[in-house]
């Protein structure tokens, strides 16, 4: 199972067979796989929409990230209780654009994902942290702990 340091490795890399090699190894370990998945993939798609240049770039940037945060609340839906995860949807009214927020309560701290549209799922019964730049940082440490966890048999 993957540690933390390759974990960061692949979200850090270009390198498409290893990414696709790690959402293979998290979807085999059931629901909290397949949020962990879906977490790693909108962070990963969120992190390069943000640096990308050029309108043609950038929008299709944008459109995959807004994808995967789609993607991400339809397994939090799915598999979210399972998983342990509480989660819902909030509104960021200093945000001229992409005001929607999906929230995510992870063990290792609040992690959360402006959004051009509201997903499935609940209203967010929490507030936002206050934290800034925390939610990679927060879902890779996740993803370790999720592996960690299940090489010690306590994930399902």
């Amino acid at each position: 199972m993957p540690d933390l340091a390759q974990i960061v490795a692949v979200y850090e890399g270009s390198d498409g067979n290893a990414t696709k090699a790690l959402y293979d190894t998290l979807h085999r370990l059931g629901p909290v796989g397949f949020v962990a998945a879906n977490l790693f993939r909108a962070q990963k798609n969120s992190a390069r929409a943000k640096v990308y240049r050029g309108r043609r770039y950038k929008g299709a940037a944008y459109d995959r990230k807004d994808w995967a945060i789609g993607n991400l609340a339809r397994s939090l839906s799915d598999c979210g209780d399972q998983a342990g995860i509480t989660w819902g949807w909030g509104e960021d009214d200093k945000q001229p654009f992409h005001k929607t927020v999906l929230y995510i309560d992870l063990p290792t701290g609040q992690v959360s994902f402006h959004t051009s549209a509201r997903g499935a799922g609940p209203n967010y019964a929490g507030a936002w942290d206050g934290v800034p730049n925390a939610s990679a940082d927060r879902i890779l440490r996740w993803v370790a702990r999720v592996f960690r966890d299940c090489e010690l048999g306590a994930v399902a």
